[in-house]
């Protein structure tokens, strides 16, 4: 059984009404509710509360979601696999890393 996905979505893929294309199959488990979302839109228009980022420290944790094969990655995994599901080998859009410091600590 696989994770509930927040937001709006348009297919069992995880893709949402804000990212659409092939390459858009993951969803992020945001810290500051514990629940997975489509995408930061989606967080920002279903979430009544402030974001929070992962930090280093937390990135053993399952907070990507593989909207191909339901598997859930680590943050190291995700980091590590090259825009590429470590299960699957489904690949994932590499300009998600342009709002990676929207979901994790890039900095500490």
């Amino acid at each position: 059984m696989h994770p509930y996905i927040k937001g709006q979505l348009v297919d069992a893929h995880t893709r949402c009404t804000h990212y659409h294309s092939l390459l858009d199959i993951i969803a992020i488990k945001f810290k500051c509710c514990n629940s997975y979302y489509a995408c930061i839109h989606c967080h920002e228009e279903h979430a009544n509360h402030r974001l929070q980022v992962w930090k280093k420290d937390e990135w053993n944790y399952k907070a990507v979601f593989c909207g191909n094969c339901t598997y859930e990655l680590t943050i190291n995994e995700y980091f590590n696999g090259k825009y590429h599901c470590p299960s699957c080998s489904s690949p994932f859009n590499p300009k998600c890393s342009n709002h990676n410091h929207l979901y994790f600590d890039m900095i500490s």
